[in-house]
């Protein structure tokens, strides 16, 4: 019997026989070519087999995922197309005389080498992004590499998994997976807990090295505890836990239909987060009350130019129709950082976290910014529209969306064209310099909703996307909360209400002390919305 300890980033409980994947980098030998020519022909061909197997990936995490999640296939697509990439590939070919697989090898290892030192979070997080997509290159060449699944129910044992393994982990089969590695803000960690799968980082290397092939596990994704080849008291203790974890997820979806509200009657609005009309089923399934968030940008990303305003008002619109009378609240464009489309001509920034992004995009590109608008105006007249703007820093920056708002608003009047005279306009907390100045921007609008992933960031001045920083990183900091706590009081002092739309509205642990504050609405992935609303229902704040 052997106990390992890591990080659960999807609680649950599970019993099973364990698969090792301990995968093999697909083998690489430098071979000298003379037909340099047909050598990129077969590079081309290698890479229309790894693009159309992306599609492919890319189309399944839609389904499972949602499109926020799915996200990161996207920019392994676009990745696969970048012409600094390719034309390094073909450069290496055509002056070394060499074979594909190593130019390949060698484009990798230079450009991820290069992305990993720099300082800036986007880039370091793309130096895995490369070797992702240079590995399935390779293996399309070679035909090597990969795992595959026994078909039988397991858990899964690797060293770390990448976003395609996971996305395509059969979760009729899989009990859990375990890694050696890996961060919880990793997009394989994210995407295991929109999947619902039992999931345990950073187990360290003997785990690994200790866990063989059928041993019996047990897997505590709660507390991320696993024990290998256990005692039967452990075995019986777990079945228990199993029993409970199972009887209490029966019990959840018994919430359907139940209003949120404490016990002493206070009532809160629980939402949805989605990134697109894909999401919309399975936050009606899963009982959301409304859309706390609408990731528009995803409208921009994956294609090669700007989306028209009829394209953009027809998704907005059959948003607002798909919700009825509930309020749906999309986020203007938040194109930067970590999403980027290169048709917008962004400058290669040092830290895009801190650069040109968002709200600053929007204002710098008016036209772009009026376009956005004036679709969410007109969807506006098919149900419950709010508009809010994200990475909001300054009073001028509030004004300034607000007049370009009312230049549209008069557009459409003189066009006669109908609109909702009661659209809700909110801005996102998430710096640190909204939130302190949070008295002066109340009075401006009709909402604030509090953005908890980039306001940690940036207030504790930690990569969330960084591993090595996840001991320095705490989402339960005294100072995120104070500021969270400082915007509902100002918010509250000017007739606003303010929500959470960050991954902390789902930690349960706060949803007490949230609410104390005077948190008006919760936005959370639809999978935790009947969870949060159990923890909701059990509150008293006359207390």
């Amino acid at each position: 019997m052997m106990e390992f300890k890591g990080k659960g980033v999807c609680s649950a409980i599970a019993i099973g026989h364990a698969r090792v994947i301990k995968k093999q980098a697909p083998s690489v030998q430098k071979r000298e070519i003379i037909d340099t020519e047909g050598e990129i022909l077969r590079y081309l061909r290698a890479k229309d087999k790894a693009t159309r197997a992306l599609r492919d990936i890319h189309a399944r995490a839609l389904v499972e995922v949602g499109e926020a999640n799915a996200q990161i296939f996207e920019i392994h697509l676009m990745m696969l197309d970048d012409e600094d990439y390719t034309d390094s590939v073909f450069s290496i070919i055509r002056n070394q005389k060499v074979n594909a697989e190593w130019a390949i090898s060698v484009t990798c290892s230079n450009f991820a080498e290069l992305m990993s030192t720099m300082n800036d979070s986007y880039m370091r997080e793309r130096a895995s992004d490369i070797r992702d997509i240079s590995s399935r290159l390779i293996s399309c060449l070679t035909g090597e590499g990969g795992a595959q699944e026994s078909g039988e129910k397991c858990i899964i044992c690797a060293d770390d998994l990448t976003p395609s393994e996971t996305v395509t982990l059969d979760k009729k089969t899989v009990l859990a997976f375990l890694c050696a590695h890996g961060s919880s803000s990793s997009h394989s960690a994210i995407l295991a807990r929109s999947m619902g799968i039992p999931a345990i980082i950073g187990l360290g290397d003997e785990f690994l090295e200790s866990v063989t092939d059928g041993a019996l596990m047990l897997v505590n994704g709660y507390t991320g505890e696993v024990v290998i080849e256990p005692n039967d008291e452990q075995i019986k203790r777990y079945e228990a836990l199993l029993a409970d974890d199972i009887n209490k997820k029966e019990l959840l979806k018994n919430l359907k239909g139940k209003d949120t509200i404490t016990l002493d009657g206070t009532r809160i609005s629980l939402y949805a987060n989605i990134g697109g009309t894909h999401d919309i089923a399975e936050a009606l399934f899963c009982d959301a009350e409304g859309i706390g968030l609408f990731r528009s940008e995803f409208l921009y990303l994956n294609r090669d130019d700007f989306p028209s305003e009829d394209e953009q008002f027809a998704s907005y619109k059959k948003v607002l129709e798909s919700m009825g009378e509930k309020r749906v609240i999309i986020r203007t464009l938040d194109i930067g950082a970590d999403k980027q489309a290169s048709y917008f001509d962004i400058p290669r920034e040092e830290n895009p976290a801190l650069g040109f992004r968002a709200i600053r995009i929007c204002l710098a590109r008016p036209e772009l910014f009026k376009t956005q608008l004036r679709a969410l105006y007109r969807a506006s007249a098919f149900g419950n529209l709010g508009i809010m703007f994200p990475m909001i820093t300054s009073i001028h920056e509030v004004e300034r969306a607000l007049d370009i708002c009312a230049e549209v608003k008069y557009e459409l009047d003189t066009k006669g064209i109908a609109y909702s005279k009661s659209v809700e306009i909110g801005i996102m907390i998430e710096t640190p310099a909204s939130a302190i100045i949070s008295d002066s921007l109340a009075p401006l609008v009709d909402f604030f909703s509090v953005g908890t992933n980039d306001l940690t960031q940036y207030t504790l001045a930690c990569d969330r996307q960084n591993g090595l920083l996840d001991d320095f990183c705490d989402t339960h900091h005294e100072a995120v909360l104070r500021l969270i706590e400082l915007s509902a009081k100002n918010a509250h002092k000017s007739g606003a209400w303010i929500g959470i739309c960050g991954e902390l509205a789902s930690d349960i642990s706060l949803t007490e002390r949230f609410l104390k504050m005077g948190i008006d609405e919760l936005s959370v992935s639809p999978s935790y919305i009947l969870k949060v609303r159990d923890a909701i229902r059990k509150i008293d704040l006359s207390k």
